[in-house]
């Protein structure tokens, strides 16, 4: 049976499955969808049309649904959805999408999101990600698989992050940081690539070596963007394991629209 606390309030219409575990004064609105082992915590509010997926852990004092924060927002039945197996902390907020986009804000699965983190509408959250403790997203922020945002950062609308980048702590990121890469800073410049983290994924040391040689294009030659888009396009087409990631990298700079840390 659901472990309900006597004290939480479920609405009618809110649809739980029977593994589902609800701490004290907790509150669910209706229109909110929990799976299976869900756990959450007391006093955590979870609203709007709001689907959570199996196994997330969500800590006390979280609000998690809530109507976007953008003076456009005119009551809409806007989404969120939160995949499986997220960790959710303590006084994290996370708000339904807007009509400018689908109208979902989405987080993936196996994510690892710290206290007093936000991140708000719109936004597109990959797998295993980290969002270290106060950690900030404005709408419309795209987060990619593995990617990294230290304590007391900030993210600028619209911004895209590429998959296994660092985003150092109390940094400021308003442009696009390009996957692979970290970058820190009051305003933040790139430091790098993320060799470290490349090599706990199982990055071979080929594929690693040709990400090193990339940054080194894109960041030390003195090339410009155009010059530097040449020079990787012959890269991702060595033979080697590191084809693949570059190609990646090079993607993604090329499709970034607010221009890339650099």
């Amino acid at each position: 049976m659901t472990c309900i606390h006597p004290t939480a309030i479920i609405e009618s219409g809110a649809d739980l499955d029977d593994t589902v575990q609800i701490g004290p004064y907790a509150v669910i609105r209706a229109h909110v969808r929990i799976g299976p082992h869900t756990i959450v915590g007391s006093h955590t509010i979870i609203e709007g049309y709001t689907t959570i997926g199996q196994h997330n852990q969500i800590g006390h004092l979280t609000a998690l649904g809530g109507k976007p924060q953008d003076m456009k927002y005119a009551g809409e039945p806007t989404r969120l959805e939160i995949g499986d197996r997220n960790t959710i902390r303590e006084f994290t907020t996370i708000h339904t999408g807007t009509l400018q986009n689908n109208g979902v804000t989405c987080i993936g699965d196996e994510n690892w999101i710290m206290t007093y983190v936000h991140i708000a509408h719109d936004c597109q959250v990959g797998n295993h990600t980290i969002f270290s403790s106060n950690a900030q997203i404005a709408g419309h922020v795209s987060v990619g698989d593995w990617a990294i945002l230290g304590g007391m950062s900030g993210v600028h609308q619209f911004v895209h992050i590429g998959e296994h980048s660092f985003l150092g702590g109390a940094s400021v990121l308003v442009r696009d940081l390009p996957p692979y890469v970290m970058a820190a800073g009051e305003k933040a410049h790139p430091h790098g690539v993320n060799i470290e983290g490349l090599r706990r994924r199982g990055f071979t040391v080929d594929a690693i070596s040709a990400l090193r040689a990339a940054y080194r294009i894109l960041y030390k030659n003195g090339l410009s963007l155009d010059e530097a888009k040449l020079k990787l396009r012959e890269l991702a087409k060595q033979g080697t394991d590191g084809d693949a990631p570059v190609s990646v990298f090079l993607r993604f700079i090329e499709s970034a629209k607010r221009g890339i840390v650099r």
